[in-house]
């Protein structure tokens, strides 16, 4: 175990979800911390909170009982494994049913009524609360924009969108008119612009004329 510095503090995060129920193997396999990382910050808070082992075996007790709580852990096992959510349109009837609940659980959330223990569960995921379509729809605009990036990364110029245009280049190009046009009509969001402007810098000109007027 690592030498614990007195001025050191546990990382809080872990030390919630310990006081939750959950195991330090569990914590590691969610946060991606190194299993020795996370014994050795539970074992400092445990020096400083004696009441915790405690706290952590009644609620893991109780989780263990609480109806839902055989899904969640389910759903947390599916995410961590594939890095999607469960889908209603799966081939896999257990990963439908999973989407159901799941789909129940964000419309508790949003009357107010989540079991706690289910809402602290779901919150090691991120968007949780979100629609997978909407949760898609983001994925594919981040692969587009590393589309881009690649594109101009091999030496092209600003893919073109016109309709004698083909292949990658058009479907680049069409992708980008649309994200001009949302952007001039102030209907992109910032953080999209943000990464545009970070990743290919001058995105909103494009090619530079060879008209001078036109310039």
């Amino acid at each position: 175990m690592a030498k614990w510095r007195g001025d050191a503090a546990p990382n809080p995060e872990w030390v919630l979800m310990y006081r939750r129920g959950l195991s330090r193997k569990k914590i590691a396999g969610l946060t991606g911390a190194p299993s020795s990382t996370v014994e050795d910050h539970i074992a400092m808070a445990k020096a400083l909170d004696p009441d915790l082992r405690s706290a952590h075996e009644a609620a893991a007790g109780e989780s263990a009982a609480r109806p839902g709580m055989k899904r969640l852990r389910a759903v947390l096992a599916m995410v961590e494994a594939t890095g999607r959510y469960p889908s209603r349109n799966a081939d896999d009837e257990s990963e439908r049913k999973l989407a159901a609940w799941l789909r129940r659980r964000r419309r508790d959330a949003d009357a107010g009524i989540l079991d706690p223990a289910i809402r602290d569960g779901l919150a090691l995921l991120p968007d949780w609360q979100r629609k997978p379509r909407d949760v898609a729809h983001e994925a594919r605009w981040r692969e587009r924009l590393a589309a881009l990036v690649a594109y101009r990364a091999s030496g092209h110029d600003w893919p073109r969108s016109k309709a004698s245009i083909a292949g990658e280049e058009h479907e680049l190009g069409v992708w980008l008119r649309t994200q001009r046009f949302k952007e001039r009509r102030g209907k992109l969001s910032p953080k999209k612009a943000e990464a545009l402007d970070a990743a290919v810098p001058g995105w909103r000109l494009g090619r530079k004329s060879a008209n001078p007027a036109r310039q």
